[in-house]
């Protein structure tokens, strides 16, 4: 699945977390503290569910979760790449926090890189207030629409998964076509917007780190 569509959510709240990276207990305390409802609310994840922190076994229990929605990060790729046995030659999984992988049995490898494989490049949330757009790292145009065209190739699916550029250089010109867009992947002290873009990597998944839950008919941080 390319892009996941979801409608709007006319009981609760759609909330956006920044990467977890294996660090589920300290994402429980912080859906705690904002009284997330999961019979209500819906949690999108902007990627990175795995990797680094000591729970990334869990993963799939959180997939199975019918209010928890996700889309595919750079450390989703590096680990169902190397479970099939075609690891990404330029980045070594394991130092990059994917050790774990290697305690799981071939039969539970399996079984990871087919979920993780095919979970959705990006998503659009739909709200009261517009379309919101997710995907993990960056995004190579400025409109949103052409992400649905046969032109978006496989260069542009890596930028959305791996690039920093607007994030590096600051530009904050507008993406059309979405009412804002999120990203993942680049980790700040606390959450950036740049244009109608934000940065939402708060560094949950470090010990000095916080999770930043971004509400997305509001467009705050909770």
């Amino acid at each position: 699945m390319h892009v996941a569509r979801f409608k709007p959510n006319t009981l609760g709240r759609d909330i956006a977390v920044g990467d977890i990276h294996g660090c589920f207990t300290k994402l429980k305390k912080s859906l705690e503290r904002i009284r997330f409802n999961p019979s209500k609310d819906r949690l999108f994840s902007v990627g990175d569910l795995v990797d680094r922190g000591p729970e990334s076994h869990q993963v799939l229990d959180w997939l199975d979760l019918p209010w928890f929605h996700a889309i595919c990060g750079n450390h989703e790729q590096l680990t169902w790449r190397r479970a099939i046995g075609q690891a990404i030659q330029e980045v070594d999984h394991r130092v990059h926090g994917g050790l774990w992988l290697d305690d799981c049995t071939p039969d539970e490898q399996s079984l990871i890189a087919q979920r993780l494989q095919a979970l959705p490049l990006a998503m659009e949330i739909e709200t009261p207030l517009g379309l919101v757009g997710m995907v993990h790292a960056d995004f190579p145009y400025e409109d949103w629409q052409h992400i649905h065209t046969q032109a978006f190739d496989a260069n542009d699916r890596y930028v959305c998964m791996w690039s920093r550029d607007r994030y590096v250089t600051g530009y904050d010109g507008l993406v059309s076509g979405v009412r804002a867009l999120v990203h993942g992947h680049q980790t700040t002290h606390k959450m950036r917007q740049l244009g109608n873009v934000f940065f939402i990597d708060t560094g949950g998944w470090l010990d000095h780190g916080h999770f930043t839950l971004l509400d997305l008919k509001r467009l705050v941080a909770l």
